[in-house]
């Protein structure tokens, strides 16, 4: 199970408008996320995504699935990549429904995310 894609955020500038245009490309339906304000999820016919606002000209973020978050954390570290962003310390109620992720780069700075599903 792990290392393969979980799931993709978007970032935009703006939420409402980033989701105007990309259901109305592709089709794709919004619901509420946990971060609340104008992101969301999305639901597409393959791999779930999210968005978010206030990260105009972002590129898309890619997660990979993980069984332990901490030791894959661990193996980005020792193998010289960084993380970046992190729910090491975030909200518990939002980790046990939406699980855990952070933001990494590998050791030549390219990003990607990890993800573990909530438990249970």
């Amino acid at each position: 199970m792990s290392g393969e894609l979980a799931f993709f955020e978007l970032g935009v500038g703006d939420a409402a408008r980033g989701r105007r245009f990309y259901e109305s490309l592709f089709g794709w339906t919004f619901s509420p996320g946990p971060s609340g304000g104008d992101g969301g999820l999305i639901t597409t016919p393959d791999v779930p995504g999210g968005i978010h606002g206030g990260d105009a000209g972002a590129s898309p973020y890619l997660f990979f699935r993980v069984d332990d978050i901490d030791v894959a954390v661990g193996r980005v570290r020792d193998l010289g990549g960084s993380v970046d962003g992190t729910d090491l310390e975030g909200d518990e109620e939002v980790r046990g429904t939406y699980g855990r992720f952070v933001l990494c780069r590998d050791d030549q700075g390219s990003p990607f995310g990890l993800y573990q599903e909530p438990a249970g």
